[in-house]
């Protein structure tokens, strides 16, 4: 049997099989596209009510039109379970005419794009006692910003929810990666729908019985029904009902444990740790939505402490890092840097920060050169914006990587603690903001030990930076996970 996929030109004119999200500034208002391929259209438009309502500061994501030849039941895709049964009957996006086995059906993905103001953003940040804990929505309620799609399936924002009813197997992946963690969502699906949630995954699994967990929503008939890891351990019965329902998934190491509405349904303890991926929403068969989908990393461990034994000062250097004794450092002066003894690669790393006063500036660098004056990537830390628009940053805003990708949304307040949750993983760097999503970026340059002039994977030191004379504000709650 011959598989298609659809080969995708991006932004940068490159081919490739599958869809990458690319980031580009277009245009003096600093409107972010966000690129991807997705199903049949479906816009949203909205405008900030305290804006002009033909301003163009808006967040959009847009997906490249697509156009494929099918034909009826010689297309598979890979990375969908072998073990639930094959969706024959599922509808087919703009298919004029049922199929028969002689009779094409032509697919057309068109371009879907939706909007959020900042207004619609900044309302879904978390509380406090949640971004200190390190959750962060990987699914900000408006827009696909941070997913990705290599299926043909139409993945789609309504109401709050991505929905999906139509097309082949497919997955929608997040771009971010996560190993050890504790994964909260809620989902809607029929009483026939076949769909799942798939963690650890790769873009484009092949066995998921092997390669990473699905967390199946299926019939209670299905071999493995709601809950059950596929290939793996059936759940519970859990009854299928026409209504919103909490899924709770927490992976710790080789121990992965499934809740359905508070109560768990299933449990089970792999021979093997499978490494860091992505989190992935199935479409199978069936209609099916998901919402409110917040992670949080396991195993952070603590950066700071009362001496900052796990650091190397710079005494020759203007600024200053001083330790209080409510756990708080204090970073002023002149340009200087605190360095991480130790060194990482793949790391999640969540930081508290206040800024108090407008015009404040600093960063956190991290795959630096040890030893060096920070030669590294930056997550900037700053919270100043233009025009009286969040989604236009004065200097990268904070959670941006500088000189790369800015912040599509300024998440923080100046004279309030703020969160960030910064994370890298291989070429790919993303970092959320009060528990929002602010970059996503990928480092396709040439390989340099200096992450300045091309791309480092290779591990480095982190740094604080001091930025210069007028530099004064505080970090807590510095802690890092790494594999």
């Amino acid at each position: 049997m011959t598989t298609l996929r659809p080969t995708v030109t991006a932004l940068d004119g490159s081919s490739r099989l599958g869809a990458r999200v690319l980031c580009l500034p277009i245009g003096p208002e600093g409107r972010k596209h966000f690129a991807m391929r997705l199903a049949p259209r479906t816009t949203r438009k909205t405008h900030d009510s305290n804006r002009d309502p033909h301003s163009k500061s808006i967040v959009r994501l847009l997906s490249q039109p697509l156009a494929l030849l099918l034909f009826a039941g010689c297309l598979a895709l890979n990375g969908c379970s072998a073990s639930t049964e094959p969706d024959d009957s599922a509808p087919v996006a703009n298919a004029s005419n049922e199929a028969t086995e002689s009779q094409p059906v032509e697919i057309d993905f068109e371009t879907a794009s939706y909007d959020a103001t900042s207004d619609e953003l900044l309302a879904s940040r978390l509380p406090s006692e949640e971004t200190r804990e390190g959750w962060v929505r990987l699914f900000d309620g408006h827009t696909l910003f941070g997913w990705e799609s290599t299926g043909k399936a139409n993945f789609r924002v309504e109401e709050g929810a991505i929905v999906v009813d139509q097309g082949k197997p497919a997955l929608l992946c997040s771009s971010s990666t996560w190993g050890d963690f504790e994964l909260t969502l809620e989902f809607k699906a029929t009483k026939t729908t076949n769909s799942g949630v798939f963690v650890r995954t790769p873009l484009e699994p092949e066995n998921p019985e092997l390669d990473c967990y699905e967390i199946n929503i299926a019939p209670l008939d299905n071999p493995f029904p709601t809950g059950s890891l596929v290939g793996r351990q059936k759940a519970d019965a859990v009854e299928p009902v026409d209504a919103w329902r909490e899924m709770r998934i927490i992976a710790d190491g080789k121990d992965v444990r499934v809740e359905i509405d508070g109560e768990t349904v299933c449990r089970y303890q792999d021979p093997v740790d499978l490494p860091a991926r992505r989190v992935g929403l199935q479409h199978r068969k069936g209609r099916v939505a998901f919402r409110a989908i917040k992670i949080r990393p396991l195993g952070l461990e603590p950066l700071l402490d009362e001496g900052l034994t796990q650091w190397t000062r710079y005494p020759e250097m203007p600024g200053k890092f001083e330790m209080s004794d409510d756990q708080t450092l204090h970073v002023t002066g002149g340009s200087a840097q605190l360095e991480t003894e130790q060194s990482y690669g793949d790391f999640t790393l969540l930081a508290e920060y206040k800024i108090d006063q407008p015009g404040m500036n600093s960063g956190l660098f991290f795959r630096c050169i040890p030893g060096d004056k920070m030669m590294g990537y930056e997550c900037q830390i700053n919270n100043d914006f233009k025009d009286d628009s969040r989604l236009m940053p004065e200097d990268c805003g904070t959670g941006g990587i500088f000189r790369r990708q800015d912040a599509r949304l300024v998440a923080g307040e100046n004279g309030s603690w703020a969160t960030v949750l910064l994370q890298a993983h291989g070429t790919k760097i993303s970092a959320w903001v009060n528990g929002i999503g602010v970059s996503d970026w990928e480092d396709t340059r040439e390989e340099h030990e200096n992450p300045r002039k091309g791309r480092r994977t290779e591990p480095g030191t982190i740094m604080i930076q001091a930025h210069d004379p007028k530099t004064d504000l505080l970090y807590r709650n510095l802690k890092i996970a790494s594999p």
